[in-house]
């Protein structure tokens, strides 16, 4: 058995049809492992769920939409994966919303109870759900895409800023709740990835130049770059990480870029 086989493990990802998400569903997949692939949109959820099909044999993905706002859509999710797949050993909680850019004085409270709803709550309501199912075996990996937004102030990012470091923490609190039966949960904080969601911090080459020029690196990373620590974390490989937050930033946060 190699360290990283997810052979024999059902994976859900949510927001898995494109970026971050896109990149983890399809490398467990590769990896071994049966995969749910999940987001708001059916026609996207089918057209990841085809491709991982196509590379790696039918019944390997399956998508069942979901918008992770709504707790009965959550909890249809899990169910449906239940049914197809009868368990659920790595759960990734990737999803997430950031609808405002600006001072946090200008925020509208809307918009600050959409990001804590939906970055944390629906967070907490699938870890719980999952949980239950991941005792009675006794084992199971819980990983939340966190950001290094959460590991320091930003005059824009405000309120997603605190919805990330509230995740890193979920993480902790699920880790120490649940280390003693078998269960581990790990945060992954990426810096900035070439993604859609980052997409105003990338499209202008001056702009994605000052983004990166504070890091060590210098570049912007890539949906792999972080899809590789999801695999390591869910594996056997990580069997005695929890309640860890990993940092894969390029090495902005070491040098205050």
């Amino acid at each position: 058995m190699t360290l990283f086989d997810m052979s024999g493990k059902v994976a859900l990802v949510t927001g898995s049809t494109k970026g971050i998400g896109e990149a983890i569903v399809k490398r467990m997949a590769e990896h071994g492992a049966k995969v749910v692939v999940s987001s708001r949109k059916a026609d996207a959820c089918d057209k990841v769920a085809a491709e991982i099909n196509a590379a790696h044999g039918d019944g390997t993905a399956v998508a069942i939409p979901c918008n992770i706002s709504h707790k009965e859509e959550l909890q249809k999710l899990v169910d449906a994966t239940m049914k197809q797949f009868g368990r659920i050993d790595a759960l990734v909680c990737n999803a997430a919303v950031n609808p405002y850019f600006g001072p946090s004085s200008d925020i509208p409270d809307e918009a600050f109870q959409k990001v804590m709803d939906v970055n944390i709550k629906s967070n907490h309501w699938l870890c719980n759900m999952v949980l239950p199912q991941m005792l009675e075996r006794g084992e199971g990996s819980i990983t939340i895409i966190s950001s290094i937004g959460g590991l320091k102030g930003s005059p824009i990012l405000g309120a997603y800023a605190i919805s990330k470091a509230a995740d890193m923490q979920l993480a902790r609190n699920l880790a120490v709740e649940y280390g003693a039966q078998g269960i581990r949960a790990n945060a992954i904080a990426p810096g900035l990835i070439k993604t859609y969601f980052a997409k105003a911090l990338w499209d202008d080459e001056n702009i994605l130049k000052a983004s990166t020029s504070g890091s060590a690196l210098k570049r912007i990373g890539i949906p792999d770059e972080i899809a590789g620590a999801a695999v390591f974390l869910a594996s056997d490989a990580g069997a005695f990480m929890t309640g860890q937050t990993m940092t894969i930033d390029g090495g902005a946060t070491i040098t205050g870029g």
